[in-house]
């Protein structure tokens, strides 16, 4: 069967086109990942033309101050001493009726690149009348459509930007990172890039030392090591960590906590049913790196579906006492210590 294509590679795809210099008369850049509507529409900005040819021959429109008319005129136009022209609609998604481009799809000016950045907020999706220009934009030109990764796939897709920088990163530090950065790229992109920039002459592997000392996030104290001591029911290291997120409640808020108790938990009762116990096949279901299936399996050892249900039902307990129901006044970080004491007993 063949391998689906991803976002990642489908960029790729047309970031490689534009550099053999194949272009398309219209590019619709849409989504609720902003970073690759940026990457490819920046890419264009900076490659297609020459910076003498710049001045005249691209144009850069903003949304909030444009009717699709005015676009549709400008595009039409032809280009001044050059082959092309290139036209850039950033924050599309301001544009009324954005649908009327259509008419200009079905007869696009050939020395005119068109790029519309059609930028959604997570998990949004565009209107029956914009997706239908969409698929015609696909027929005539291009149709990217961006979409959020879901956080299992940001480990994965960290340790391949850093790759093509001839850089590595083991698996808990990249499960950090996604922790404490989530699912947006363009954050996670350039907390790397941060990074990249402070290492040492070298060194080519991102440690969980580097990101604590740069980005700020405590190797021993986070999100990802509280899951981990709650899965070998390691009293003392659990009972560390919540105070230190009680002391620190601003970058460590209870949802944040509960969300990632949940995560964890739920593939811990996952992996009960699951019948093939490899490695791989695991990893596949879960949605983890293979270098975490023990650890999962050792914690269905410890907690029984039974008790997983019975964890299900205190984190909703919790979550909703932290926000204020059946709540006497006590804080989150309170909360946070007598839920994970019920967890482990």
């Amino acid at each position: 069967m063949a391998k689906r294509k991803t976002i990642v590679d489908t960029s790729a795809e047309i970031i490689n086109e534009l550099r053999k210099k194949i272009y398309k008369p219209v590019y619709i850049l849409s989504g609720d990942e902003h970073y690759y509507i940026d990457l490819i529409s920046d890419f264009i900005a900076e490659n297609v033309l020459s910076e003498s040819e710049r001045a005249f021959n691209q144009i850069v429109i903003y949304g909030k101050d444009v009717v699709v008319s005015s676009i549709i005129e400008t595009s039409r136009r032809f280009p001044m001493m050059a082959n092309q022209q290139v036209v850039i609609v950033r924050e599309a998604q301001q544009i009324k009726k954005l649908e009327e481009l259509e008419v200009y799809l079905k007869a696009p000016q050939k020395s005119t690149i068109l790029v519309i950045c059609h930028k959604l907020v997570p998990g949004a999706k565009p209107t029956a009348a914009v997706k239908k220009l969409f698929t015609l934009a696909g027929k005539v030109g291009v149709y990217f459509e961006s979409k959020r990764l879901y956080d299992n796939q940001v480990p994965a897709w960290i340790a391949e930007f850093l790759s093509q920088k001839g850089l590595t990163i083991s698996p808990t530090s990249s499960e950090l990172l996604k922790d404490y950065l989530g699912n947006d790229l363009s954050k996670v992109a350039h907390e790397l890039e941060k990074l990249i920039i402070t290492l040492p002459s070298g060194q080519t592997k991102i440690t969980t030392d580097h990101i604590e000392q740069n980005i700020g996030i405590s190797k021993d104290f986070n999100r990802f090591e509280l899951t981990n001591a709650l899965g070998v029911r390691d009293v003392l290291k659990v009972n560390r960590i919540a105070d230190y997120f009680a002391k620190n409640p601003s970058s460590n808020p209870m949802v944040l906590s509960t969300m990632a108790i949940y995560q964890y938990f739920s593939k811990v009762f996952k992996c009960h049913f699951i019948k093939d116990k490899s490695e791989r096949t695991l990893a596949v279901e879960l949605g983890v790196n293979p270098f975490f299936v023990s650890d999962y399996l050792r914690a269905s050892r410890i907690y029984s579906p039974r008790k997983c249900v019975h964890i299900f039902e205190l984190l909703r307990e919790y979550d909703l006492r932290s926000k204020g129901v059946n709540n006497d006044n006590v804080d989150g970080g309170e909360l946070l210590k007598e839920l994970v004491f019920k967890i482990m007993h």
